[in-house]
């Protein structure tokens, strides 16, 4: 069985066990109140196993705390180092799409790559700016097939007519 830290250097996804959830929402309760009483975060400080203070630089800090509030909402997060190389498999899984489906972005030049052998690789900057690109064109095409549907009088059932709610059926 993979450990954590495997996980971690593997690029996985992590979240909270269940057995965790509540230790992680008291970790949170904690760190946002460092955030609003301490002005330098670095007066913080770590405890290690043996007793040993370590001092919390700011950016650890926040950064920590910002993996905190998002696995205290439940949800999984993966830190990915600046500058990393992806391969086209953890490429695909980021995106959340199938490798081949992938792999025809890169041969389409939709996403910048470079090959070591026959393998290709990606730089997880542009991964990130493909996907936050995406992400916007499918936000632009659903707002715009919303206002179509309002326009063309869809979803009626949304609409509230007051002089309708006060009549008996």
């Amino acid at each position: 069985m993979e450990t954590i830290e495997q996980s971690i250097r593997r690029m996985n996804p992590i979240s909270a066990l269940p057995k965790e959830r509540s230790d992680v929402a008291a970790l949170r309760k904690i760190l946002d109140a460092a955030a609003l009483v301490v002005p330098s975060a670095s007066r913080c400080e770590l405890r290690g196993p043996m007793g040993e203070t370590i001092p919390l630089p700011d950016s650890v800090f926040y950064l920590l705390k910002q993996v905190v509030d998002v696995m205290a909402q439940g949800d999984a997060i993966t830190v990915v180092p600046v500058g990393r190389e992806l391969t086209t498999q953890q490429a695909a899984d980021l995106l959340n799409v199938s490798r081949q489906y992938l792999v025809r972005l890169l041969e389409d030049r939709r996403i910048p790559f470079r090959r070591t052998g026959k393998h290709r690789r990606l730089r997880i900057e542009d991964v990130l700016a493909f996907k936050t690109s995406r992400d916007q064109d499918r936000k632009a095409i659903l707002d715009e097939l919303a206002g179509m549907s309002q326009e063309f009088g869809g979803y009626e059932e949304l609409e509230s007519d007051p002089a309708s709610e006060s009549k008996p059926k």
